[in-house]
């Protein structure tokens, strides 16, 4: 990878972090994703009126890739509701490069190098520690419904990075597919929120939330506008693998902001696991 796209995915990643902390923060699950996916709607519908349609080979991995991300949005909401961010979000991201690694070498034909593989076990074993923290206090088990909310969420993000790498390299304009991705897949969210709150508790609801969501909103649409240029740009392992490295990000923003222990167990993992996206990135 080039270092310009190396620097896209960097800030993505940082970007994205952060955006999933405002979203944890915004404790009524419901109404942080309802402001964050109908803001990211409204951002994409306007870009749509200056951006390139996405060619007509896009259009299937379009429509595909929004009801991953309906499926994504879901699992991430019952995973944020279930266990601490500093725990779901490294656990969910972090299950990502491994299965994209996989899929991309599958459907792709992108192969990694032998160290890019090591790098799969290297991560393998932070993200193994990072589910052994959600053990929490003498004889406690692990909280087994938020673990296997974060894991589909990971397995969730995978599947859309790989269709998404495969639509934006169809699409001839990556601006042109993630203002209509995010078109279509906005607007269902808000729609399930506005029949199960009805339009007068939604309307209530939203305003004490809207400046933190629909920041949260304009975040999630810029992490992923650069993930999906670098796409274009790289193959989708090593993209995944750096983008990623939000994990630590998210770790640090866990600790700082919402309290919550960061801990032995939880600094060996996050080392393993930049580690393993090091490894991840060489070249052979």
């Amino acid at each position: 990878m080039t270092p310009l796209v190396v620097a896209a995915v960097l800030v993505a990643a940082v970007t994205h972090a952060t955006w999933n902390a405002i979203a944890h923060h915004i404790k009524d699950q419901l109404l942080s994703f309802t402001l964050i996916s109908g803001g990211g709607a409204v951002i994409g519908g306007v870009a749509a009126l200056f951006v390139p349609v996405p060619a007509a080979g896009a259009w299937p991995y379009l429509i595909a890739s929004a009801a991953l991300h309906i499926g994504y949005y879901a699992l991430l909401m019952r995973s944020f509701a279930l266990g601490d961010f500093g725990q779901m979000y490294p656990i969910a991201r972090g299950t990502a490069p491994l299965a994209v690694t996989l899929l991309a070498a599958l459907f792709l034909d992108e192969i990694p190098a032998a160290p890019q593989l090591a790098g799969v076990a290297v991560a393998c074993a932070g993200l193994t520690g990072l589910a052994l923290w959600g053990i929490r206090g003498s004889g406690r088990r692990p909280d087994w419904p938020a673990l296997l909310a974060a894991l589909g969420t990971g397995l969730a993000i995978a599947a859309y990075t790989v269709v998404d790498g495969m639509g934006a390299r169809a699409s001839g304009s990556p601006l042109g597919y993630i203002a209509w991705l995010m078109v279509l897949q906005g607007l269902v969210i808000p729609a399930y929120a506005l029949c199960r709150r009805g339009p007068s508790s939604l309307a209530a609801d939203l305003p004490p939330h809207a400046t933190r969501g629909l920041l949260g909103a304009a975040l999630s649409v810029a992490a992923y506008a650069l993930v999906l240029w670098a796409q274009t740009q790289a193959p989708l392992a090593p993209v995944a693998a750096l983008r990623e490295s939000s994990v630590i990000v998210g770790a640090a923003i866990g600790t700082v902001f919402f309290k919550e222990r960061f801990g032995t167990p939880r600094i060996a993992a996050a080392t393993l696991m930049a580690i393993g996206i090091g490894l991840m990135l060489t070249t052979g």
